[in-house]
């Protein structure tokens, strides 16, 4: 069985792989637009830091996405499933790619305490259009790259890892759970934003 604290040290080890092969092909952090209207604790302090852009980094956040998921189950009237609460309220972070067995992919985070409330007005949003639907409820924690026409989420029942497309059913599972899921990951170096 899985607990929290095995995914939460498993989302650790995948941040901290990520960073270190960003110093390693880079030999910096990356760098993003830097955006006064968007703060975030990822903001670092660097030589490398210019009017237009800043280096930036994950950083571990102190569960302030918890208050974010409370209001959403109270919105949805069910509990969103605990592995999604842990991925959401693990990290402040850009979108970080990874490569798995279905190919390139964006892992999507919460940037800052502004950036809860969009990801929550999109998961209503989503979860909304599933209920309509018909579909099982799910929760998206990653888009497929180059396109981004895909995403894998997490059935919020089973906690299994799917890969969808917006509007149709669960195209097919990917793994069992986000913490198997995770084993078989390799972290790609993040991108500058131009």
């Amino acid at each position: 069985m899985q607990t929290a604290d095995n995914l939460q040290k498993q989302i650790d080890q995948f941040i901290q792989s990520s960073i270190e092969l960003q110093h390693s092909t880079h030999g910096r952090l990356p760098l993003t637009l830097a955006d006064t209207d968007w703060p975030s604790a990822c903001y670092q302090e660097s030589p490398a830091n210019t009017e237009s852009h800043q280096v930036w980094q994950p950083i571990q956040q102190n569960s302030y996405a918890e208050d974010m998921f409370d209001r959403l189950e109270e919105a949805l009237g069910y509990k969103v499933h605990p592995d999604i609460r842990t991925w959401y309220s693990s990290y402040w972070s850009d979108p970080i790619p990874a490569q798995c067995s279905e190919g390139d992919l964006s892992l999507l985070f919460i940037w800052s305490e502004k950036d809860c409330e969009r990801l929550r007005g999109n998961l209503i949003g989503h979860l909304l259009n599933k209920q309509k639907q018909r579909h099982p409820p799910s929760i998206f924690f990653a888009c497929t790259e180059p396109d981004g026409d895909h995403y894998l989420s997490i059935d919020n029942d089973s906690g299994e890892v799917w890969l969808e497309l917006p509007g149709r059913p669960a195209i097919r599972k990917i793994a069992g759970s986000l913490s198997e899921f995770l084993t078989t990951l390799t972290p790609l170096p993040i991108p500058d934003t131009e």
